[in-house]
């Protein structure tokens, strides 16, 4: 008894989440994200005014997921042998220099050079949770862990602005958001050489360097779990519909409502406050209220709908729309150039014509948006979730390790097989093909999770 009271002091103070140590991570994470959520809504248009095929969007939009899953486990590996501030400031250096190339890009390839080069660096994100993970003890980690949830959402919203305020005024330049997505990530920079301390002590760094390397082996075993190989692939599948819906929304809404950089930003401002209502507050009641099982399922649902309503949305311009503008937009910002005339002949998404314009596809697409935002909000965190409470305690870390392995994966083919059936099928059949596998994913969920 004696022993028990002693121990209640730190037990409280240990329960406690230290803000001062965590806010450097939290600043210098939401600056670097500023940088990436600038780029986010104007890639696929900057492609496309580069004469860019659908297909080819998609490679370049799978590029940096590629390039991330490759470099990411070898950067943190190198982490743990060296520590947290050499590895953030490499991988926040290539970032940089990605930024850069992006805004200098005059042809397709450069473009592709910068994702590469942005992908390879890539452990920005995952460098600062292991950070976080050193400064919290297993009472605060989550909590911990959220706020990188909390700048996610918050890069999510105040980086498309940022992108439609840049793109504004500068005339609908697109090389100038990738300016300034390198003015952030050059502050995320100084911000950890002069502000971040490391977290990992020297005498660990010895100890971690005998960790077993990441290897497939292991996510092929992880599937073979009978407790969570499902929720894997569920995982695996749901995102491979919700980033197809990301990567592909500002094709389709060129192709469907003629909206351009600056309209897309909006849109992904829209997207972004309905993730962080439901990943910022309500998820937690609803979780308490409902349970993980009943999340997933509604996730699922939700999804479902979100995707066939986006799909279905009516090929309707908004009375402000100029075919004409839009076209000289694009060839602003690419190379259509064949002699001393501009020409489009080199625009391979079909742009909707000056008749018929309205409020109706907009007004719809901004319906369709709620279900597809909530779904994707709500899938990840529960199916991540419910890992953990089907999982040992030893097998926690090395699962999750493996679900964001699967995430990453999902993000690197979703833009490719979303490109694919884009420029077989049209514009609408990626959306309808994601709806398709939400609701078949729906039915068998249904009977594979359990209560």
């Amino acid at each position: 008894m004696e022993s028990t009271i002693a121990t209640l002091p730190s037990q409280t103070v240990s329960e406690k989440l230290d803000f001062r140590r965590i806010l450097p991570i939290f600043v210098i994470v939401l600056v670097d994200l500023l940088g990436l959520t600038i780029i986010i809504p104007l890639m696929p248009l900057y492609a496309t005014a580069f004469g860019a095929a659908p297909l080819l969007i998609g490679l370049l939009g799978a590029s940096y997921p590629v390039m991330q899953f490759i470099g990411a486990p070898f950067l943190g590996r190198l982490s743990d042998r060296v520590g947290r501030k050499p590895v953030l400031l490499v991988s926040q250096m290539g970032t940089f220099i990605g930024f850069l190339i992006l805004g200098f890009a005059n042809s397709l390839w450069l473009l592709f050079l910068s994702r590469i080069l942005d992908g390879l660096s890539g452990a920005n994100i995952s460098t600062a949770q292991a950070a976080i993970s050193d400064s919290t003890t297993e009472k605060t980690r989550t909590q911990g862990l959220g706020l990188i949830g909390a700048a996610f959402g918050i890069g999510f919203i105040l980086g498309p602005i940022i992108a439609f305020l840049s793109l504004s005024a500068s005339g609908n330049n697109y090389h100038v958001p990738a300016f300034v997505a390198a003015g952030f990530s050059l502050i995320s920079i100084l911000l950890t050489w002069f502000w971040f301390e490391e977290t990992l002590p020297q005498e660990l760094r010895h100890a971690q360097a005998k960790k077993p390397p990441f290897t497939i082996r292991a996510m092929l075993e992880a599937l073979r779990h009978p407790a969570v190989g499902f929720l894997l692939l569920l995982m695996f599948a749901q995102q491979i519909a919700f980033g197809g819906f990301e990567q592909l929304l500002a094709l389709f809404t060129l192709n469907r409502l003629g909206l351009n950089a600056s309209g897309n930003a909006i849109l992904f401002v829209f997207v972004g406050l309905l993730v962080v209502a439901v990943q910022g507050g309500l998820i937690g009641r609803w979780s308490r209220k409902y349970g993980e099982r009943k999340l997933i399922l509604a996730g699922l649902a939700a999804l479902a709908i979100g995707l066939t309503l986006t799909a279905l949305t009516p090929r309707q311009p908004m009375p402000s729309y100029s075919k004409a503008r839009l076209e000289q937009e694009l060839r602003a910002s690419g190379t259509f150039r064949t002699h001393e005339n501009p020409t489009t002949q080199n625009l391979k998404i079909e742009l909707p014509d000056d008749t018929h314009k309205g409020w109706l596809g907009l007004g719809w697409l901004l319906v369709a948006m709620v279900p597809a935002a909530i779904g994707g909000g709500i899938l990840q965190p529960s199916i991540n979730s419910l890992i953990t409470q089907k999982a040992r305690k030893d097998e926690v870390g090395g699962l999750l390790g493996i679900s964001a392995a699967f995430l990453s994966g999902a993000n690197a083919v979703a833009p490719l097989i979303g490109g694919v059936i884009f420029q077989a099928l049209g514009s609408t059949a990626p959306f309808l093909a994601g709806g398709m596998l939400m609701a078949v994913l729906l039915a068998i969920a249904i009977a594979r999770i359990r209560p």
